[in-house]
């Protein structure tokens, strides 16, 4: 029986005359995609030449800042103008642009539309539909900020999004960073900046190693006229773990140094002094005003402590569990932390008013030496002598000053313990307020014994299963990151989380039960108790049983890509401390027991050791982070250092039937 029984002449003639009428179909939509595609701009043909693939180039990415004196005033203006083309069909699916302002940067107009070609000719198509919104930042300082989204309608291959925006600066101090980079290749990227003469401005260039960035200082109608322009941009490659775009893009800071107005001369920024100074007009009337409740309870928290120490940190722990972190700012709220005696009312505030509750609490248990301090997170790599401006700072902790030993108070991250710095300030400078004057306190890398995991696992056979029950600790960030993680969760989520936490082997990990210690006390480690179940993992050949101690292979999938540009973050230090102890089946003797193995380099310090005694065999194992930033220069060590740990992860314990 045929599948497919063959039509009759008649069939065949109506088939054979559809098929004609397809081809003939197929001709006419073929000559229309043809004579469209000579209907494309010799524009767009060139750039599809010359990137392929890439679904969309920006053409021009232009900023422009207007700085003069007017009423005797100073005025800053930026204008940025934004013109990219569509050059594929999946780039039509990217129709949306954001351009951001505040209650600082103010929003004076915007223009957007699409060009289209319509019959060779360029045909605009305004934007209608825009929607505002809350801009996601990390930075404490601008939460305020918000998102102009714009919709560009009418896209096709060849199309182009254009749109441009004038907005004011209503605070000479805080002018923004131009970025030369961008998702898709830029062919020109240009920062310009107009001054009058009375007025000097400085300038700090980042990741520009080969200085690429082509500048010209020009003078026009009694105003200088400064340009940067980078041109053939490649497209920003963003990699998992990079430390911030600030690292590798080239960008450039921007600030007003001074102005003269009728022969007076206003400094603004130009080093570390002024910089503090504009800073120090935002606590200089901070928490003059007692708060009696609040004096109230700060006394009866440290009530019969005889140390400084223990008074600070009962302070500092009751504001982690009292007071809730929410990032929240308007206009000079992002500067200004807001009274003690308000943060106490309401119970909330964000990282300036942790500071400012801390400072006052200590203040009123007559603990002294306890200030505001401003600093960066480890996403921005400037330092203060690099770029003195507010771009240096995104976050605001207090400072104790234990007689030289100088204690950070970051009440932002719920679980992390007294006497460390949160992870993400970590090598980073505080800015300390001393009256006047200032402090820059460097915040060290806590060593990785600080973040140590300590791991006991007693293992034994139930016939081709393996029966274990641990102990786990865990100190430092490692505790504070993963409590973090887990939070209030309970019940079934909970359970599943705690079983990723202790999974072992494979798969077929059956963790039966658990129980926690310390999950409120930061000074202790957090510790988890459990038991479990591990089938399918030992193999059994003939007489032999073969088992593989490396019930962890930690950092085993980590190897750098080769073609990786961006350094490596790994947050923070870690330690890693654990002992597995397997019970020897009866009638079993060992045949093999793997080599130990140990070596110690610039990013790793790592040791093995087996031992053999009464029925027992234990695998003693120790991981030392050495590096908490992994720069390219590191990548062929580091995967050198991964190989190592791979084959070592492979030895295999044998053993024997008598």
């Amino acid at each position: 029986m045929e599948l497919f029984p063959k039509p009759n002449d008649m069939t065949q003639m109506h088939l054979l005359r559809s098929v004609n009428k397809k081809c003939f179909f197929i001709f006419l939509i073929l000559l229309s995609l043809q004579v469209k595609a000579q209907e494309k701009t010799p524009l767009f043909l060139e750039y599809k030449k010359k990137y392929g693939d890439i679904n969309e180039v920006v053409i021009s990415n232009k900023s422009s800042y207007d700085i003069f004196i007017e009423n005797k005033k100073l005025r800053v203006l930026q204008d940025n103008y934004y013109e990219s083309m569509i050059l594929s069909e999946n780039g039509i699916q990217n129709n949306e642009e954001n351009f951001s302002y505040s209650e600082l940067v103010k929003l004076n107009k915007y223009e957007a539309y699409s060009v289209i070609n319509d019959k060779g000719k360029d045909r605009k198509i305004k934007v209608t539909q825009t929607n505002e919104k809350q801009a996601k930042q990390n930075s404490v300082f601008y939460n305020d900020v918000k998102e102009r989204q714009l919709i560009f309608s009418n896209l096709e291959a060849g199309a182009k999004k254009v749109y441009s925006v004038q907005t004011e600066f209503l605070d000479p101090f805080l002018l923004h960073s131009f970025i030369f980079g961008d998702n898709f290749p830029i062919i020109n990227s240009t920062l310009e900046v107009r001054t009058d003469k009375d007025i000097n401005i400085g300038y700090r260039i980042f990741n520009d190693p080969t200085n690429s960035i082509e500048f010209s200082k020009t003078e026009k109608k009694g105003k200088y006229i400064y340009s940067w322009t980078l041109k053939d941009v490649k497209a920003v490659k963003m990699e998992p773990n990079n430390p911030g775009f600030r690292y590798f893009i080239p960008h450039i800071n921007i600030y007003v140094k001074d102005y003269t107005i009728d022969k007076n001369k206003t400094n603004v920024l130009d080093n570390t002094q002024e910089l503090y100074n504009y800073y120090k007009s935002f606590i200089k009337n901070l928490n003059k005003t007692d708060d009696d409740e609040l004096k109230a309870l700060s006394n009866e928290l440290t009530q019969g402590l005889t140390s400084d120490t223990e008074k600070i940190k009962k302070i500092f722990y009751w504001v982690k569990d009292n007071i809730k972190y929410i990032a929240f700012e308007n206009g000079y709220e992002g500067f200004i932390p807001r009274e003690a005696s308000l943060v106490y009312k309401r119970k909330f505030g964000d990282c300036k008013d942790m500071s400012s509750i801390i400072t006052a609490m200590a203040n009123y248990a007559g603990v002294k030496n306890v200030t505001v301090s401003w600093i960066g997170t480890r996403e921005i790599p400037y330092s203060y002598e690099q770029l003195s401006t507010p771009s240096v700072d995104n976050h605001m902790i207090a400072v104790y000053n234990d007689n030289g030993n100088y204690v950070f108070l970051d009440a932002t991250d719920r679980e992390s313990r007294y006497g460390i710095p949160t992870s993400f300030i970590q090598g980073k400078e505080a800015l300390i307020s001393n009256g006047d004057s200032y402090k820059i306190i460097p915040v060290p890398i806590v060593d990785a014994e600080n973040n140590e995991t300590v791991e006991v696992l007693k293992l034994s056979f139930d016939k081709e299963k393996i029966i274990g029950s641990g102990t786990v600790e865990y100190k430092g960030f490692a505790r504070s990151s993963i409590l973090a993680q887990i939070g209030d969760a309970s019940n079934k989520r909970r359970f599943d989380m705690i079983k990723s936490l202790v999974l072992k082997g494979n798969n077929k990990f059956n963790l039966k039960d658990f129980s926690e210690k310390n999950v409120s006390d930061r000074d202790k480690p957090y510790q988890i108790d459990f038991n479990f179940e591990l089938s399918d993992y030992a193999i059994q050949v003939d007489k032999e049983l073969y088992v593989n101690l490396f019930l962890d292979r930690m950092y085993e999938k980590l190897s750098m890509e080769p073609d990786r540009v961006t350094a490596f973050d790994l947050e923070y230090l870690a330690a890693y401390n654990g002992r597995y102890e397997l019970e020897l089946p009866k009638n079993y003797s060992v045949k093999y027991l793997p080599e130990n193995f140990s070596f110690d380099n610039a990013l790793m310090k790592f040791e093995c050791q087996y031992t053999n005694t009464a029925g027992k065999v234990s695998l003693a194992l120790k991981i030392r982070l050495k590096k908490i930033l992994l720069e390219q220069a590191d990548f062929a060590l580091w995967n050198e250092t991964i190989k190592k740990l791979k084959n070592t992860y492979t030895q295999t314990l044998i053993l024997t039937e008598k």
